[in-house]
């Protein structure tokens, strides 16, 4: 019995995982007219509920939306990261521990609390409405946890590699680009698929700094459509779906990358 007790708990952690998502996919499939579906498997599917949704709502301009901002974010992010990593894992800097605490304060600072001077300092640039007005304040949120993560997947490299480099006459750049780089895949990818789901989660930045309904991210398109279908939960169900469906299907793509990169500071 006890050498199955960590199956057993696996599987007890498996269910409580898809649990939701088969509640969650059963209640889309439900007649419109079902006020509470519960956990059960219609006996008339109706898959016409995903297109009412997505015509509805107007899910094809908002995904788009998203990929934009999620696609504009995630390269510059990583790029910023992985250079202000490696010069703060790397680099004799008098001012490198006060300047990694100042820049680990980002992580305790709540974005709600700079959302309104964010507002005007947008505006005052002309940058309103766009989806920069998005991209470059996701950017600076997400270089504290960036600069963090590849901090440490730079430390935790043996300094032979370096010192290998540095004997045969590398500079900093030549280092990080042929020596350093190619060891931060897993690293870089699961950094890279954290950065896109937090930005494809985006709700309320894209609420407040972008005025036109259509160049919204999914979430507030979806946080809209909550408030027009409140009491309709088999279409509610069928939009949730929509807009969670891309950041599943990149994990499932990525999963043992990611699971890679999670694990690899705790392997080393």
């Amino acid at each position: 019995m006890t050498k199955h007790l960590p199956r057993l708990v696996l599987v007890l952690a498996a269910v409580s995982v898809l649990f939701p998502f088969l509640a969650l996919f059963s209640a889309a499939l439900q007649p419109q007219t079902e006020l509470s579906p519960g956990l059960k498997w219609p006996s008339d599917p109706q898959w016409g509920n995903f297109a009412t949704a997505w015509t509805t709502a107007g899910f094809g301009s908002l995904l788009k939306s998203s990929a934009v901002i999620a696609m504009g974010v995630v390269p510059i992010a990583l790029i910023l990261a992985t250079l202000a990593g490696y010069g703060l894992a790397s680099m004799r800097l008098r001012v490198k521990g006060p300047l990694f605490a100042t820049l680990m304060l980002g992580m305790a600072l709540p974005y709600e609390a700079i959302v309104i001077p964010l507002y005007y300092d947008l505006r005052s640039v002309g940058l309103l409405n766009t989806y920069w007005a998005v991209i470059l304040p996701l950017i600076g949120l997400f270089m504290p946890f960036g600069v963090y993560w590849m901090r440490t997947h730079f430390e935790s490299l043996p300094h032979e590699l370096t010192e290998a480099a540095a004997v045969d006459g590398a500079g900093s750049w030549r280092t990080l680009t042929k020596v350093l780089l190619p060891t931060a895949g897993p690293a870089l990818t699961t950094l890279g698929l954290l950065y896109f789901m937090w930005a494809w989660n985006q709700f309320l930045l894209a609420l407040v700094l972008i005025q036109d309904p259509a160049m919204r991210t999914a979430p507030s398109g979806l946080g809209k459509f909550v408030q027009q279908f409140g009491q309709n939960i088999p279409l509610l169900s069928a939009g949730t779906i929509i807009v969670i469906t891309p950041i599943v299907l990149l994990y499932l793509f990525f999963q043992r990358h990611f699971i890679k990169g999670i694990l690899q500071g705790a392997v080393k």
